[in-house]
């Protein structure tokens, strides 16, 4: 028997949200499901990205694969017309997947970044959602998670910082915060 797929959502200005929703895709993975990663605004190759390379399933485990639909962040700069192109791309693409029923888990990495910097608009995620085969998990990351989407959740984590050493100086570093 098919068990229902719920909508997750890992928002706040706290840091774990990708992280969490990359613990997800191992377990599920591990258990021998297929998982389906689509990452709004990165285009860089981060760590955790690697494990696409350990779950490719040929190793009795389930697959994981990951696609990347940005020209970088927005940090030093405002989105361009391609971010947005990109992203409207990467969602047809993601709204395939999540009907397909091909995969156990579908993962929105920043997807409330892409829909807070207006580089996809609500009609066309919720769309996405709604249609999404009965039994598929969606993960759904980022700061700023609209009302919306938090409401059509099933389950909602907020992470707060509390505490950051990045206020200390301390950058990003590898293995560890990318």
């Amino acid at each position: 028997m098919m068990e229902k797929g719920y909508v997750h959502i890992y928002t706040g200005n706290g840091k774990g949200k990708t992280t969490a929703a990359f613990g997800l895709a191992v377990r599920a993975a591990c258990s021998g499901k297929n998982v389906f990663i689509g990452q709004f605004v990165k285009s860089m190759k981060y760590n955790e990205t690697k494990i696409e390379k350990l779950f490719d399933g040929s190793n009795g485990f389930g697959k994981i694969e990951i696609h990347q639909y940005g020209s970088g962040c927005f940090i030093d700069r405002n989105p361009a017309e391609l971010d947005v192109k990109l992203a409207e791309e990467g969602l047809a693409i993601c709204a395939k997947e999540l009907t397909s029923g091909k995969w156990d888990v579908v993962i929105l990495d920043e997807l409330t970044i892409a829909l807070y910097f207006n580089l996809l608009q609500r009609k066309a995620v919720e769309t996405a959602i709604n249609s999404k085969a009965e039994n598929t998990e969606v993960a759904i990351t980022g700061r700023y998670s609209p009302d919306w989407l938090i409401e059509k959740a099933d389950l909602v984590t907020d992470m707060q910082e509390v505490k950051h050493y990045y206020t200390q100086g301390v950058l990003s570093r590898d293995g560890i915060d990318r």
